[in-house]
């Protein structure tokens, strides 16, 4: 089974649950998607109701297509939809792939769903489908972003300048960060054990 059929399938605990992507999924999705902090770090600008409707349909065509696997997140505790996040940039033959695609609703931010959403995407890309890295890559002023992935023991890599171009004509520079399959256990850990990872902060547009 290759990696994208493998991959797209429903991940919950107690506290979110995360599903592959429908079609149905537009009006809940987009209901938090208008605000323009969540987009702050993005390669995105989702300011009118065009532009959610063509960001959507990108994304879903992506994911239909199988170039990456995108989640629908729900947190439990609400009911409610609280954003999305992917596995893109599957590299299968080398045994990589990235978390990303990132984006959350400015309510759930703070609520330590991108912390459980890590740990449901990466012990299933470690566990179940042997990865040997997982990548994450956030903008470079991005430092809450950057101090999370650092809390949850994910291995700051360096930063590639120009990477790629933002709304509006500039170009952001991206730092990477990475998780290897012998890390996992003890990021695992951290990031099931409540009290260590208090420290870990829900950033607005974590990653692209």
């Amino acid at each position: 089974m290759s990696w994208p059929d493998m991959a797209a399938t429903t991940l919950e605990n107690e506290y979110v649950r995360l599903r592959p992507i429908a079609r149905d999924d537009h009006a809940s999705l987009h209901a938090i998607a208008m605000d323009p902090e969540i987009w702050r770090y993005t390669v995105y600008r989702i300011e009118t109701d065009a532009d959610f409707d063509a960001f959507f349909e990108g994304v879903l065509c992506e994911h239909l297509a199988g170039r990456r696997v995108v989640f629908h997140i729900t947190d439990k505790r609400s009911g409610r939809a609280a954003g999305s996040r992917s596995f893109c940039n599957l590299a299968e033959a080398e045994g990589r792939l990235e978390i990303g695609k990132a984006w959350l609703g400015r309510d759930f931010q703070g609520r330590g769903v991108n912390r459980w959403v890590d740990y449901l995407l990466m012990e299933h890309a470690f566990e179940r489908m042997e990865v040997e890295r997982v990548e994450f890559k956030t903008h470079v002023l991005n430092q809450q972003a950057r101090r999370a992935l650092r809390n949850i023991g994910a291995t700051e890599e360096g930063i590639l300048r120009s990477y790629d171009p933002m709304p509006g004509g500039s170009r952001r520079d991206v730092v990477f960060f990475s998780v290897l399959r012998a890390e996992w256990p003890s990021v695992k850990q951290q990031l099931a054990c409540g009290s260590k990872a208090s420290a870990y902060l829900d950033a607005p547009g974590r990653t692209h």
